[in-house]
């Protein structure tokens, strides 16, 4: 249930979640034609906020839609949200659309793309489950491949990712792991996927369909730092479930250990690892995000 304390803030205008709204014709809404960003707040600061605002910029030139603000005034706005916000964690969707057009794919009648930023709290999994690790499954749902929509456009078109995530839902199993044409794992329905072996932390780069993930790339940095030997190397449902441990990340899952994948049990979970790299993204945000 969606918390009746968000925030919206449309086209410069900011006002309660439950009462925006935007235009039924809205290429967004019909189509899926837009792109958006996921952004975490901490003590009331964004983190990495700069990076996930050129992503978005980023996605939106990829697909030839123009920008309707700065990304300066992008800025001002969600921090002017935040502060309205009742709480000082949480999450925040920021969207842009091709806006209001005519009934039809076609986009050259839409003039004035929508800009939507959503405030609100988000808790993917809950804390008995984020300390005891997630149970997952290999979709049969794939990803689409990097000819036919790259993965780092982050676009509103999710339609595969949903599929996915049923697949999990009626499997009761917390998230599902999505393959590309080739077999590879790319990542999850809304995470990118690590794996630790022999010591080595391993995640599938880009080329094989993972999103180029803002707290992927963290993580990826923080494990370097403390001497930790990264890999981004495709892997195989094989490479998992032989794995010694198995993790999840994401700007909404933050890091969350994998108990098991399609039925079998990891060696560790959490792992030493896990804790370390853990304990180093919670002190990286405490910098970023109350200095």
């Amino acid at each position: 249930m969606c918390n009746h304390k968000a925030l919206c803030w449309i086209n410069n205008k900011i006002i309660p979640a439950n009462q925006a709204s935007i235009s039924v014709f809205d290429h967004g809404f019909l189509y899926g034609d837009g792109v958006f960003e996921g952004i975490r707040f901490y003590h009331n600061t964004p983190f990495r906020l700069d990076a996930h605002l050129h992503r978005l910029a980023d996605s939106a030139q990829a697909i030839a839609l123009t920008m309707p603000s700065s990304l300066s005034a992008l800025e001002k706005a969600i921090v002017q949200l935040i502060h309205r916000f009742e709480g000082e964690h949480g999450y925040i969707g920021l969207i842009i659309t091709r806006g209001k057009g005519c009934l039809g794919i076609n986009p050259q009648n839409c003039t004035q793309p929508t800009t939507v930023i959503i405030v609100d709290s988000l808790n993917m999994v809950d804390s008995a489950t984020r300390k005891a690790g997630v149970h997952i499954i290999t979709a049969a749902t794939r990803k689409l491949a990097l000819d036919g929509l790259d993965p780092r456009i982050k676009s509103l078109n999710y339609l595969n990712h949903i599929m996915a995530r049923m697949e999990a839902n009626h499997a009761g199993a917390d998230e599902a792991l999505m393959l590309n044409a080739h077999g590879h794992i790319a990542e999850g329905t809304a995470d990118n996927v690590f794996i630790e072996k022999n010591g080595i932390l391993i995640t599938p780069p880009t080329s094989d369909g993972a999103l180029a993930g803002i707290t992927r790339a963290t993580i990826m940095d923080l494990a370097q730092q403390a001497g930790i030997k990264v890999c981004e190397q495709s892997i195989a449902p094989y490479d998992v479930y032989t794995a010694h441990a198995c993790f999840l990340t994401g700007t909404g899952a933050e890091l969350i250990p994998v108990a098991s994948v399609d039925g079998r049990k990891l060696q560790a979970c959490p792992s030493a690892m896990f804790h370390t790299l853990q304990d180093l993204f919670l002190q990286q945000i405490q910098k970023e995000c109350t200095s």
